[in-house]
């Protein structure tokens, strides 16, 4: 079993920000899956398609780790089998990079579920590049997507969608420079 994390916040007013890239992936893979969804405890909505789970945490980013860990601890998933798909403003928009392990970066997200499980899972880093002022940090990532900057992130879901499926290569193999 493999379980699939996207990282945002729940609402609508948070569905096309910066910071909410994960769940878009996570919505396009349950449709490409033809994910059901079956449950939502664990402190997020959990889909199941054969072997993959995904799941897209409500606890908003900062405590994402505590639905990870219950997903995890219920289904006795190891976590080389868990991939965290999130934002990455260090990368230009629409990088794609791929990793085992690591720091958080400064991410919230990823430093709630190092918190709660280690650090030695896949993550899948989707660059949403860096705002031009670099004080304003938070407006950016909570700001909607530009519809080019939509765009071109949308591109990288089918190269996710492949990686995931044979993530052991996925570094070498589907890492992409920016749009």
């Amino acid at each position: 079993m493999r379980l699939i994390v996207g990282l945002g916040n729940p609402g609508e007013k948070y569905k096309f920000t910066r910071h909410n890239v994960g769940f878009l992936v996570i919505d396009y893979l349950i449709n490409e899956f033809n994910a059901s969804k079956i449950s939502s405890k664990f402190k997020g909505e959990l889909f199941k398609s054969g072997d993959y789970l995904f799941l897209k945490p409500l606890t908003y980013m900062n405590l994402s780790g505590e639905s990870v860990r219950e997903v995890k601890d219920f289904y006795k998933i190891e976590n080389e089998d868990i991939i965290v798909i999130h934002d990455d403003l260090d990368l230009p928009l629409g990088a794609l990079r791929f990793k085992r392990g690591g720091s958080s970066g400064g991410h919230n997200g990823l430093k709630s579920i190092d918190e709660n499980i280690k650090s030695d899972y896949w993550r899948v880093r989707l660059g949403i590049g860096r705002p031009e002022d670099k004080k304003d940090v938070i407006n950016y990532v909570l700001g909607d997507f530009g519809e080019d900057e939509l765009k071109c992130v949308k591109k990288r879901f089918p190269i996710i969608k492949k990686a995931i499926e044979e993530i052991e290569k996925a570094p070498s193999k589907y890492s992409k420079k920016g749009c």
